[in-house]
């Protein structure tokens, strides 16, 4: 068994579901399986394109929600939402069962293409996959990146500027982080390592689910 806790090589796998919460270094493992040969499929770019200027999702939120949280160029006011949902589970509720049918449609539709295109793994990039089933059904393996919730806070604050109570309110939205791990396949620990580490243990990991010919 290696330090991923893989005991022995499964079948190649076509999908994979990757997912950690704010701040765990999703973003840097996804980049890294795309360098891999993988195709991403990533639902919060998704998510934001659908809440742009003329998004899809932009008619439909306004009428649920309110002309208030559109911002002055047509586009979805993120920190307006961002606050009615904090305060509001029931909101979080209406905002989800207007976005997630449209982010699963395009979703399948780039992972369709990519599959026609010749793509050997499509590695499904999904923030809240513990609290939607869905796509632990679609995918093959479950990638889960973990670390401690001080680290996620100084990353986030580093990169965004917010203040730690934010990104602790952030966090406590997610799912639990024992929740995610009970989900995975394989966990990532991405505590005092080096980038360079990270991406060998990615690396390694690729080897093992999809095949070392990237």
């Amino acid at each position: 068994m290696d330090g991923l806790g893989l005991a022995a090589a499964p079948p190649p796998v076509r999908a994979i579901g990757l997912t950690g919460g704010i701040g765990s270094g999703k973003s840097s493992v996804a980049r890294v399986l795309v360098d891999c040969g993988a195709t991403l499929v990533d639902t919060d770019a998704i998510a934001r394109a659908l809440t742009l200027p003329g998004g899809a999702a932009m008619p439909a939120i306004a009428a649920a929600f309110g002309a208030q949280m559109v911002g002055p160029d047509g586009a979805l006011d993120r920190d307006r939402m961002r606050a009615q949902v904090f305060a509001d589970r029931q909101a979080k509720g209406r905002l989800e069962a207007i976005l997630h049918p449209m982010i699963g449609t395009e979703a399948a539709r780039q992972a369709a293409q990519a599959t026609q295109s010749g793509s050997r793994c499509v590695v499904y990039d999904v923030p809240l996959l513990a609290e939607a089933s869905r796509w632990r059904h679609i995918a093959g393996r479950i990638l889960v990146v973990d670390c401690e919730p001080e680290t996620q806070v100084q990353r986030v604050m580093q990169r965004s500027g917010w203040t730690a109570e934010a990104v602790r309110a952030v966090i406590a939205q997610q799912a639990a982080r024992e929740t995610r791990r009970a989900l995975a396949d394989a966990v990532i620990h991405n505590d005092g390592i080096t980038p360079a580490e990270l991406a060998g243990q990615v690396r390694r990991l690729w080897a093992w689910w999809v095949g070392a010919g990237a």
